[in-house]
């Protein structure tokens, strides 16, 4: 039954060329900013990469002002969780596809939003890309990943000082320390992953996702045991009054006012 939605009006659109599922969010008026139905919306489509065996290679795409800025803080305070259970943020971050999944860059990929970009295998960026964990300047730690694989994709002080800054980092600097593999022209970044996605998909399948296998695991990829370790620090951190103010703090658009407990 056709209730008159077109895939463009909804929060991710999914599409296939050849070889390669191309998923990009669409919720720019929000900076793709995700919510629980995006999120179960790209778990979806990351299932369906891994089941089906006529797909090699995914695109995980935003818009041109942003790929994603991270959660969508009023929809979770009005019960909208972008966590899926197993699969973590946006359904990616604790759980991604066996097959390669390359982000595509455009504008901001901030807290969850550079979460998911860490989740993935290769990154393409075009020069207005900025990415950054901002979590701390809410009271927050960066949970979905950033700080367990962060430290894996730069230099250790580099990855410490955004960590513990919430500073940014540029295209150019992230391309120049190895977090993005190809740095393109603004609004190129979706065909040049397409284009990167082909080739990939033109070897032989079973040979790819074994070699990602063995990169993964020969660069020490994320583990159960760091997610429970993890979840104790952030608990710790979740229950303080700072974890209060800085959310609330974020959405009166002031600046916050810690105590430190």
């Amino acid at each position: 039954m056709n209730d008159g939605t077109s895939s463009a009006d909804l929060p991710v659109v999914i599409a296939r060329t050849g070889h390669i599922l191309v998923v990009t969010l669409n919720r720019p008026d929000v900076l793709n900013a995700v919510d629980g139905e995006c999120a179960a919306l790209l778990a979806g489509a990351f299932d369906e990469l891994d089941r089906d065996d006529d797909l090699r290679v995914g695109v995980l795409a935003g818009s041109e002002r942003a790929f994603s800025t991270g959660m969508d803080m009023k929809a979770y305070a009005a019960g909208s969780s972008p966590l899926m259970p197993g699969r973590g943020f946006g359904g990616l971050t604790e759980r991604p596809p066996s097959k390669p999944l390359i982000a595509a860059v455009e504008g901001y990929a901030l807290a969850g939003g550079f979460e998911m970009v860490l989740a993935c295998d290769l990154v393409v960026a075009s020069r207005t890309a900025v990415f950054g964990l901002p979590e701390v300047t809410r009271g927050l730690i960066a949970s979905a990943g950033g700080l367990l694989r962060l430290p894996h994709r730069l230099p250790y002080q580099l990855a410490m000082k955004l960590a513990l800054t919430g500073n940014r980092l540029s295209a150019d600097q992230a391309f120049t320390h190895g977090l993005v593999v190809e740095l393109v022209d603004p609004g190129c970044a979706r065909r040049s992953a397409i284009d990167l996605g082909e080739q990939i998909a033109r070897n032989g399948p079973l040979a790819v996702r074994a070699s990602k296998q063995a990169i993964n695991y020969l660069a020490q990829p994320v583990t159960t045991d760091m997610w429970v370790e993890q979840a104790s620090l952030e608990r710790l951190v979740l229950r303080s009054e700072d974890a209060q103010e800085g959310v609330a703090a974020f959405l009166e658009r002031r600046s916050p006012q810690w105590v430190g407990r």
